[in-house]
């Protein structure tokens, strides 16, 4: 039997050996306070320059309980309050602030 990922409680774990690289979906902290996770994609805008868009996007809305850390740990075991987007986000990417790379499901 072969086991790449286990749940338990709401909690994944992933074997120790795995050599999995993150794609493209990252945990996002834009100017003003904003968090969003998406699969980010970096394009130029003929008008307004370099842009980022995330699709499958949600917005982390909040949490209470604990920090930053473990909500990007945990996603929604952490008890945020992840809130689906209807259209991908879009912003000038000189408002990313930082960025957290992440599984390619979290927060879905």
């Amino acid at each position: 039997m072969s086991c790449e990922r286990l749940e338990i409680n709401g909690v994944q774990y992933v074997r120790e050996d795995a050599t999995a690289k993150p794609g493209k979906r990252a945990v996002v902290v834009i100017d003003r306070g904003w968090i969003y996770a998406g699969d980010v994609e970096a394009y130029e805008d003929p008008i307004t320059g370099k842009r980022l868009r995330l699709t499958r996007a949600v917005h982390v809305f909040g949490w209470k309980s604990c920090g930053f850390e473990v909500v990007v740990a945990k996603g929604k075991a952490s008890g945020a309050d992840l809130r689906p987007c209807a259209v991908p986000v879009d912003v000038p990417a000189d408002a990313e602030i930082f960025r957290r790379p992440v599984g390619d499901d979290w927060g879905l």
